[in-house]
């Protein structure tokens, strides 16, 4: 039986995450993105009303909500909001997520609760992408040696999420590049580790108010005991990662194009133009059609991709149709709400142009829409699910 009905714990969430992004986002949305910078404020009211620590197991002093599904509805109300700041607040729990995956039980009780805190903010990090090492994830350079009981970890993180800022890293290292995929380890990484420290910071389009950056490794001393998993399983992990975090993506990109669908509707009811609404005009009217058609078929991609997550059935497949179709609608039709308003739209007096901005990097982060078509492409060919 498909049931579309949220859960009664679900709409709790949904709709604490509304008024969050409608009263702690919204106001400030705009100046965060005009001053780049990380929003403190709003990190530390999410802290204290649950939105960081919801997903995580009550153990460990979470909200025991360990549910997809559950986070991309709050997901798409935070990025309706504001998606730099979503991004801020969703990703500081990107180190957890490969714990959680992958760690033993005395990683996850040492580092879990700190995401939990209501009381301070604890940022994580996910430490793949590299200068040489976009797409091409499993052509990495840093260097993972082991020396007895720890490993040293050479080289150069970039496009990182809290990259520089973060308070713990899960980093992706090679124990040898002849091995390709076979090669990468993963290295839970204190952020205050002696060697590691903060490249560039990036200036970015969109999505302004999450901090992105290099991440430099010297000569990290990592202990053995850090290492997350098995050597060689690295590779694994971070795809697996993917697994739960591309759904909650593409939620994202559904917040974002229904803001700009939900401007551009109320300015189509509202602007006259030769003696009436422009929303009169079969151009607009059908426009504004094919932006809801699109919101909802993407919303739809992304429920059942959580929802295959949640019951612990493959979802790479679904994971990857979810992104890379809700990545590609949100540009669709924040472009089509610049182009409703017009020369308004192209304004940054008004809010459209901003998620036209911020729409762009949901076809690049976590995999390009390319690459989405290409997993999705090697999928098929192979029958897989």
């Amino acid at each position: 039986m498909i049931d579309f009905q949220p859960t009664e714990e679900q709409e709790h969430l949904r709709r604490l995450a509304h008024r969050f992004a409608e009263q702690e986002i919204r106001p400030v949305a705009a100046e965060y993105d005009e001053r780049e910078e990380t929003p403190w404020p709003a990190l530390e009211k999410a802290a204290q009303v649950g939105l960081l620590s919801y997903p995580y197991p009550e153990e460990f002093g979470g909200g025991g909500i360990e549910s997809v599904l559950t986070a991309c509805l709050v997901a798409e109300e935070l990025a309706w909001g504001c998606l730099g700041i979503a991004t801020a607040i969703i990703g500081a729990g990107l180190a957890a997520v490969p714990i959680l995956l992958a760690g033993n039980k005395n990683q996850k009780a040492r580092y879990i609760p700190h995401f939990c805190d209501p009381e301070r903010v604890y940022l994580g990090a996910f430490a793949l992408t590299e200068p040489e090492a976009g797409s091409d994830a499993a052509s990495i350079r840093t260097s993972a040696v082991r020396k007895g009981d720890r490993y040293i970890l050479n080289g150069q993180k970039r496009f990182i999420t809290h990259g520089g800022i973060a308070d713990l890293y899960v980093v992706f290292a090679t124990v040898d590049r002849s091995l390709g995929h076979r090669g990468i380890t993963a290295f839970i990484v204190e952020g205050d580790a002696p060697g590691l420290s903060a490249g560039k910071t990036e200036k970015k389009m969109g999505m302004r108010a999450s901090h992105t950056g290099d991440v430099i490794l010297e000569d990290v001393e990592v202990p053995l005991e850090n290492r997350l998993g098995e050597e060689g399983e690295g590779f694994y992990i971070a795809m697996k990662a993917f697994e739960h975090t591309r759904p909650i993506v593409a939620a994202c990109a559904v917040g974002v194009a229904r803001a700009a669908y939900e401007y551009a509707l109320q300015y189509a009811q509202e602007r006259v133009q030769f003696g009436k609404p422009i929303i009169a005009k079969q151009a607009v009217r059908f426009m504004l059609a094919d932006m809801a058609m699109e919101i909802e078929a993407a919303r739809l991609l992304t429920w059942q991709a959580a929802w295959r997550v949640d019951r612990r059935l493959p979802a790479n497949l679904q994971a990857s149709m979810a992104k890379a179709y809700a990545a590609d609608m949100a540009m669709r039709v924040t472009t089509d709400a610049v182009q409703i308003l017009g020369g308004y739209g192209y304004m940054r007096e008004y809010p459209v142009e901003k998620w036209m901005r911020d729409a762009k990097i949901l076809q690049i982060v976590e995999g390009t829409s390319q690459i989405q078509r290409v997993i999705v492409s090697q999928m098929l060919a192979m029958g897989m699910e």
